[in-house]
């Protein structure tokens, strides 16, 4: 069976954007090395029903695999360029979401 597409979901509220600008400068080299791809990013989702998330920023990549996603996640250097993440942020939370099998 052929690998699926994932994607992440981010939910963060920036609190300290010049530190959040150190994790993003070394984010998207790390990102490609993973065969990820950057998606969307929107600071104000207008939110139409069910529960919603704390404000803040939301943030969509899309991702060959499950693998690739973990290896990204797990990833030394992800790890350590993180820790700006979580200096700069309040995470609300981090989804791996599936994208459908292929239909061919």
């Amino acid at each position: 069976m052929a690998d699926i597409p994932v994607y992440m979901v981010v939910n963060l509220i920036v609190t300290d954007a010049d530190t959040y600008r150190k994790y993003e400068k070394e984010f998207f080299p790390i990102l490609k090395k993973h065969q990820g791809e950057f998606v969307t990013y929107d600071d104000r989702p207008i939110h139409l029903e069910g529960h919603s998330p704390r404000e803040g920023r939301i943030i969509i990549f899309k991702f060959p695999s499950e693998q690739a996603a973990k290896d990204w996640y797990a990833d030394a250097d992800y790890q350590a360029i993180s820790a700006f993440r979580r200096a700069g942020t309040s995470m609300v939370s981090l989804t791996l979401v599936h994208g459908l099998p292929s239909r061919k």
